[in-house]
């Protein structure tokens, strides 16, 4: 065995487990005419990929990590210096930074994450709105999807 070749152990899932070099999976990508991306590497890796793949209808989730918020406890002047702390509470009418919304208002329609302060109106797209024009579409969960 190489050294540089890893080595997996089909026993401890009980799945069967197969391996591909790029250059199979590149040929395989390319004889089925799928575009590069991860998801269209993943289904040609390997010697048993299927001669038609039904890919037309498939659209993935796309997914990015955005956290739920930051640690820092204080906001510090330019020495240093503690000049206000973190509010306790995480929510504020029902709704917390990051939910998403749709505003509908006499100024127009706008859609996006809203970042929370503790008086009743939420900024939105750079913009100030009453939580009485917000309803949410999907609470925060850490993940954007899109």
């Amino acid at each position: 065995m190489l050294s540089g070749t890893p080595r997996i152990n089909a026993g401890a899932t009980g799945l069967p487990v197969e391996t591909g070099s790029g250059g199979l999976t590149k040929f395989h990508r390319f004889q089925r005419k799928i575009a590069k991306t991860h998801w269209g590497d993943a289904a040609c890796v390997g010697k048993s990929t299927p001669e038609v793949l039904k890919i037309d209808q498939i659209h993935p989730l796309l997914i990015r990590a955005t956290g739920h918020g930051r640690r820092q406890m204080c906001v510090t002047d330019k020495y240093g210096f503690p000049k206000s702390h973190k509010g306790q509470q995480g929510t504020y009418l029902g709704y917390r930074t990051g939910d998403m919304v749709k505003a509908v208002t006499p100024k127009g329609t706008f859609q996006g994450r809203i970042a929370i302060r503790y008086r009743p109106s939420f900024i939105l797209r750079k913009t100030d709105i009453h939580p009485k024009y917000m309803r949410r579409l999907h609470r925060v969960d850490g993940y954007e999807y899109r």
